[in-house]
């Protein structure tokens, strides 16, 4: 068992109540209740109805879902940062980090599993943010529900190539929907008012006229799949390399695209932390433009 412990400020009605007022989701509570020793109060085995007291120590399992059943693949991590509640991992460009037909025996999401598996059994699959294959950067992980809900301030800073010359900062707020045929995702996204708020918040860096391309630190509210792509094509400068929504390029082969800086706060140790990654060899002879 992986308990998180709570020190009772009030009375609760019942354990239910304490959770719900704690932003728990009803998914989480509802596995609470299918073992005994999940909850425990004072130290004794409980359930979902025993009331609190002020003072009580509440302890409750901070994983109760089923395991993640994807397909392992076995694939060296670049670990960054791992504790008993978070695993930060640097996923280099060209790897899917989900499974799709064409990346079913080789993606990021199955080796996360198999390097977990050899520390939990029953380990559970929580995604913080993903990249698009083609973009390169970190990626975190919560190893437990209650860390994944504590999560509050996870940060990313990009740095992109784009075509087009932009001297000044730019934010674009523009909703982004999803495209489905016969109830199927479709790859490319598109800008609707129908769609999900997304707003990108561009610094330009660099210019290089001769090559009219453009280095950049990009920000972003939301996290949108294709959000930066979509935006930066919007507003006519699309990233370099980026074969979905501009042209392929002759100077890499994927997306001018890096998370390559990340922070966060970390809610159990009460420290702030920050972690920035080097690049991709292509990517080093890009940055010689500027």
């Amino acid at each position: 068992m992986n308990y998180k412990t709570y020190l009772i400020k009030e009375q609760y009605k019942s354990v239910y109540y304490f959770l719900k007022n704690n932003g728990f989701s009803e998914n989480y509570i509802k596995n609470l209740r299918k073992k005994m020793g999940y909850i425990k109060i004072n130290g004794c085995n409980s359930n979902i109805k025993n009331s609190l007291n002020k003072n009580d120590i509440l302890e409750i399992e901070s994983s109760p879902n089923l395991k993640t059943s994807i397909m392992h693949c076995i694939i060296p991590l670049d670990v960054v940062y791992e504790d008993e509640d978070y695993l930060l991992i640097y996923k280099d460009s060209g790897i899917s980090c989900m499974p799709t037909k064409s990346h079913y025996n080789s993606n990021i999401s199955g080796a996360i599993c198999y390097y977990m598996n050899q520390k939990d059994n029953n380990f559970v699959l929580r995604v913080i943010n993903r990249l698009d294959k083609d973009t390169a950067g970190f990626i975190m992980i919560a190893k437990n529900s209650i860390a994944q809900k504590e999560l509050k301030i996870f940060n990313k800073t990009y740095t992109a190539v784009c075509e087009g010359i932009i001297k000044r900062k730019k934010i674009i707020s523009k909703k982004i929907e999803t495209i489905k045929i016969n109830g199927i995702n479709q790859l490319k996204r598109i800008i609707s008012p129908t769609g999900k708020d997304a707003t990108t918040f561009v610094t330009p860096l660099s210019v290089n006229l001769e090559k009219n391309l453009s280095l950049l630190k990009i920000e972003i509210d939301h996290g949108r799949t294709h959000q930066i792509r979509l935006h930066m094509s919007y507003i006519g400068n699309p990233l370099l390399g980026d074969e979905i929504y501009g042209t392929k390029s002759n100077y890499l082969s994927h997306t001018a695209l890096y998370c390559n800086k990340v922070s966060f706060y970390h809610p159990f140790k009460n420290i702030y932390l920050e972690f920035e990654h080097s690049y991709e060899n292509d990517f080093l002879e890009i940055l010689k433009f500027f």
